[in-house]
């Protein structure tokens, strides 16, 4: 017998005992909570729907939206809450779980957005008639859900060469591909119509601005001294601009700036205006470090303590700097199946590729010099850096973009149509 269909048996027979007990007995017993709707082998319950209800409420409420019809309303949240049950469900037979640390930390992010504390955002949830252990489980929920998401939606996703290609070489690809700027901006209002005494105290002023600048005066500290633009307060900060998107002379002049650095004050209809390039990112040119190293690892294990892990580099350690050669000693100790028969060579590598421990040990390491043993998750290492290189990287950056573009645009049609299929093969039954 089908397990769907099971559970709405059980579901009905029970309803049936409670008629059964008598009419007195009836009356002596007042349930609680019933069920909303039977979802494959879980229950929404007419409670979850009660407060998922009074969520949305207060959430319209907030932005100031009309709600519609209470039946509208209670179709569209209780179908919300059947899909939500299903992905669950999924996540359970999946093994996918959500640790109390990754919990821990998404409701301090979620309260650090909001500008909050954990205790202010736990007290402000109590002050909205909302309980914060129901709001860490749905959190939880929300994190689950999520997760099933991208690993079912990303084996259906797939992005061709020929779709990648045609990007690239599309007008939207070169605009979306194109050099960016994070810029920050100080803006000396001009009234329209401003006499010329006006104009020159102003100028004067942004001159005055520019030269402190210069003089390594903190930007952001100034903006929020002098400037008049929405976001002194933020430090001037704009976020990220594409070139395309700088009116003249402003691309012109971001481009011909290194990070950090100013541009002269320039006159506009609105005022004088200042601007500093923090970042740039993008563009034709993508030149990154590349490292050659070699490497030797030992893991700790059931016969091996971490302390006799330890040991052995150390010892590796003291007979490489004895003479002995590197790579012979890699292909008999190092545990590295990857590297171990190739003397622990890791061949030019982007050190954004490795673990944070290795990167800044080989980092501090120079070319040609061997490191002390030291720990990462992994076990304990000893490295050589053979050499460094700076690499033409932007083809391959480019097509990486260009690929997680097309992702994401794929990403929201591939979802709607699986939760469709799920819903579609689903065991569901309203029992409103």
């Amino acid at each position: 017998m089908n397990v769907k269909i099971k559970l709405s048996d059980t579901l009905r027979a029970l309803s049936l005992g409670a008629l059964l007990l008598g009419q007195q007995a009836f009356a002596a017993v007042q349930p609680l909570d019933r069920v909303a709707a039977i979802v494959d082998n879980d229950v929404v319950m007419q409670s979850q729907l009660e407060n998922r209800l009074r969520e949305v409420r207060q959430t319209m409420a907030k932005r100031g939206a009309e709600a519609p019809p209470q039946d509208i309303l209670t179709q569209q949240v209780l179908e919300r809450l059947i899909v939500e049950s299903l992905q669950l469900q999924i996540a359970e037979r999946s093994g996918i779980r959500i640790t109390d640390e990754e919990l821990n930390h998404a409701v301090a992010g979620i309260a650090e957005r909001n500008g909050m504390s954990v205790e202010q955002f736990r007290a402000a949830l109590q002050q909205d008639g909302l309980s914060f252990s129901e709001a860490r489980e749905q959190i939880r929920r929300e994190l689950l859900i999520n997760r099933v998401r991208q690993r079912r939606i990303a084996e259906r996703i797939q992005i061709t060469d020929q779709e990648l290609q045609n990007f690239l070489a599309s007008d939207l690809g070169r605009l979306q591909l194109s050099e960016e700027f994070r810029l920050a901006n100080i803006l000396l209002p001009l009234p329209e119509g401003a006499s010329s005494a006006e104009i020159e105290q102003t100028l004067r002023k942004a001159a005055d601005l520019y030269e402190q600048l210069r003089k390594g005066a903190d930007f952001a500290s100034l903006a929020m001294s002098h400037s008049a633009s929405e976001n002194a307060l933020e430090g001037g900060e704009m976020g990220w601009r594409k070139a395309a998107q700088l009116p003249p002379p402003f691309d012109s002049m971001i481009r011909a700036l290194a990070p950090g650095e100013v541009t002269e004050p320039i006159r506009t209809p609105g005022g004088v205006v200042i601007l500093k390039l923090q970042e740039k990112r993008g563009g034709n040119t993508q030149v990154s470090e590349q490292v050659h190293v070699r490497h030797i690892l030992i893991k700790p294990s059931e016969i091996r303590s971490e302390a006799e892990a330890q040991r052995l580099a150390e010892r590796l350690y003291e007979r490489i700097r004895g003479g002995e050669a590197f790579d012979e000693l890699a292909k008999k100790f190092s545990e590295d199946p990857g590297s171990a028969l190739n003397g622990g060579d890791l061949n030019w590598i982007d050190p954004n590729a490795l673990v944070p421990e290795f990167r800044q040990v080989m980092a501090d390491t120079a070319s040609g010099q061997l490191s002390r043993p030291f720990k990462t998750p992994y076990g304990w290492h000893v490295l050589e850096v053979l050499g460094r290189r700076a690499t033409d990287t932007s083809a391959q950056m480019r097509e990486q973009q260009a690929a997680s573009m097309l992702r994401n645009r794929k990403y929201e049609e591939e979802l709607q149509t699986w939760l469709r299929q799920i819903r579609d093969e689903a065991y569901v039954e309203i029992k409103l």
